[in-house]
């Protein structure tokens, strides 16, 4: 029997689960108490995302032996996977009663009271990882996510300074400016009076618009800033940071030079910031270029409808909670005297031809080259309706009407909260009643639409 488990192990390390299944289940037909078979297969049926078999296979393992660690655990992460989080948070809990030194029951836990919103206990499992792992910046981040979607920013931007975005920003410059970079110190908030400071992206376009708020902050502390955005979004900046000079893609070392560096996420943190007055300049601080505007204006805003952008897909390497299926607008098209308009660009754009089978919709979209381009479309509109996206962001730093759209697990920036939104006064938001149901949003969308055009 023990080659028997043996060859059917070594076929499973290939990815040959049929065959090693079938192997497991003839061992267990012969000895049904065998531990090691019932929790091989139990792995199979977890990567086959059989939940239900694995939960019983270790239910079965737990019935020999009560206290066997891989079966508990194995059934906590089943459970988690088919969304039950209070099993599956009561058998991590009996993981660490019985091994209390078993460090991913302490993170997992704290992952999932993280996902539920419970910042508290999220905390307090996450400080228990680093009691066994005090130099573990992966936790550090993610206990930096529950103390800011608990909008306690005063901790939260302290453990924020680990995240990886931040370590892979400064890394980018070392490599692009070697020389400078090596010469400058990295601000931590000291006195930097007529001093030159570089102050560089990281993560997405919506983080830095986000983060852009502390620019005119930072500019009353140094002599000068040198900004470097991502390129889209460089004449945005440009435009309205005329005091700053906004780097273009790149300039060569000889040209610039600087005393100071930071990446932009970091400015809260060195400015001393903290929930008491993290949010500034919440009723706008971008506007769009003025001939931008008329000629948008000329071009496809000429109508005396209810004009809506809307966008449902932004870049998918985070992830595809936030992706909404274009299907779901096609209820809001309805709706007498609006003319609705596609902001979406690059990928997901190809839902735009599924959206013209049911409706004379305006792909705007594919006529920007840049965030200014957008800016410039977005003022012509009476309201933006979009997925959690840089459109938000560029909609909300110009004080412009925006319905943001949240899957049911959703970022941290936008607290517990949901009634309203800290960032920008304009924003409002609309969350999952439960993961991937959008019809009860586009519900809520449709009936406040209404009210809202009749009020208009």
């Amino acid at each position: 029997m023990k080659d028997l488990l043996m060859n059917a192990f070594n076929l499973h390390k290939l990815g040959k689960f049929d065959e090693a299944e079938k192997i497991y289940n003839d061992i267990l037909a012969q000895e049904p108490n065998n531990i090691d078979a019932l929790d091989l297969l139990s792995r199979i049926m977890l990567d086959k995302k059989n939940y239900d078999a694995a939960i019983s296979l270790n239910n079965r393992i737990l019935e020999l032996d009560k206290r066997n660690q891989d079966a508990l655990f194995d059934i906590a992460i089943a459970y988690k996977n088919i969304a039950d989080f209070e099993n599956a948070i009561s058998y991590y809990k009996k993981v660490i009663e019985y091994y209390p030194n078993l460090v991913q029951a302490y993170y997992n836990l704290a992952s999932i009271y993280s996902d539920l919103g419970d910042m508290k206990n999220a905390i307090y499992y996450f400080d228990k990882v680093l009691e066994f792992t005090p130099d573990d910046k992966e936790t550090k981040y993610f206990i930096a996510i529950a103390y800011m979607k608990n909008r306690q920013y005063k901790k939260g931007l302290e453990f924020f300074e680990n995240r990886l975005c931040r370590k892979s920003a400064v890394l980018t410059q070392e490599h692009t400016y070697p020389n400078l970079m090596s010469k400058a110190k990295l601000w931590q908030g000291e006195d930097i009076k007529d001093k030159t400071i570089y102050t560089y992206y990281e993560a997405g376009f919506g983080d830095v618009i986000m983060f852009s708020r502390y620019l005119p902050l930072l500019q009353k502390k140094c002599g000068k800033i040198i900004f470097k955005p991502q390129q889209p979004l460089m004449e945005l900046f440009s435009e309205n940071f005329p005091n700053i000079h906004v780097m273009n893609y790149f300039e060569p070392q000889k040209n610039i030079h600087f005393d100071y560096h930071i990446p932009i996420l970091s400015l809260p943190y060195a400015l001393g910031l903290d929930e008491n007055n993290m949010f500034v300049y919440k009723s706008g601080y971008l506007k769009a270029n003025p001939e931008k505007v008329k000629s948008y204006r000329e071009k496809f805003f000429n109508n005396n409808k209810f004009k809506i952008g809307i966008k449902w897909q932004g870049n998918t390497m985070y992830d595809w909670e936030r992706v909404i299926d274009v299907k779901e607008f096609l209820k809001l098209f309805q709706i007498p005297n609006t003319q609705f308009y596609s902001f979406q660009t690059f990928e997901g754009s190809e839902g735009i031809n599924e959206l013209k089978q049911y409706y004379d919709i305006i792909d705007i979209g594919s006529t920007f080259n840049n965030f200014s381009d957008t800016a410039g479309a977005i003022e012509n509109l009476d309201l933006v309706i979009c997925n959690d996206t840089s459109l938000a962001h560029v909609a909300g730093a110009m004080n412009k009407p925006c319905w943001v759209l949240l899957p049911y697990l959703y970022n941290w920036r936008w607290h517990q909260d949901l009634t309203k939104c800290d960032w920008y006064d304009s924003v409002k938001i609309f969350r999952q009643s439960d993961p991937g149901n959008w019809d009860s949003v586009f519900d809520r969308l449709y009936e406040q639409l209404n009210v809202l055009i009749k009020n208009n």
